[in-house]
């Protein structure tokens, strides 16, 4: 059984910085995806960033250039910096999983995932 487990999420002040850590534990496959995803009040979820077991990142419009996804495999555990805070990311971020194994598409493992798995989150608030 893979279970995630989000940290890091506290209040800040915009413009500024954070870091979320992600730990999974139980078996994943050599191919698969992880994701952050956000949801902030009255909204839809929404996928922020995901990385495959390549390392291939993909990231929404709105945090490129701004958030950096990464992984540490051996330690298990997903990361998300996020630099110049908006008041527009304030949300409850999760951390998801599709587990594999997944076939290599359009570049990357990400191409076609189904999240079976999912983080309790963490709350980001920014304050302008």
């Amino acid at each position: 059984q893979v279970q995630l487990a989000e940290s890091g999420g506290e209040s800040v002040q915009s413009g500024g910085s954070l870091k979320l850590s992600c730990t999974f534990t139980g078996y994943i496959y050599s191919s698969y995806c992880l994701g952050w995803f956000r949801q902030a009040p009255g909204k839809e979820r929404e996928m922020v960033a995901q990385i495959d077991s390549d390392g291939t990142a993909n990231y929404a419009d709105s945090v490129k250039g701004r958030f950096t996804i990464s992984q540490r495999y051996t330690e298990r555990t997903l990361y998300l910096q996020m630099n110049s805070v908006k008041p527009e990311d304030t949300a409850m971020y999760y951390c998801a999983a599709d587990i594999g194994p997944l076939s290599y598409s359009n570049g990357g493992y990400c191409g076609k995932v189904d999240w079976g798995y999912w983080g309790q989150g963490t709350q980001v608030t920014v304050s302008s």
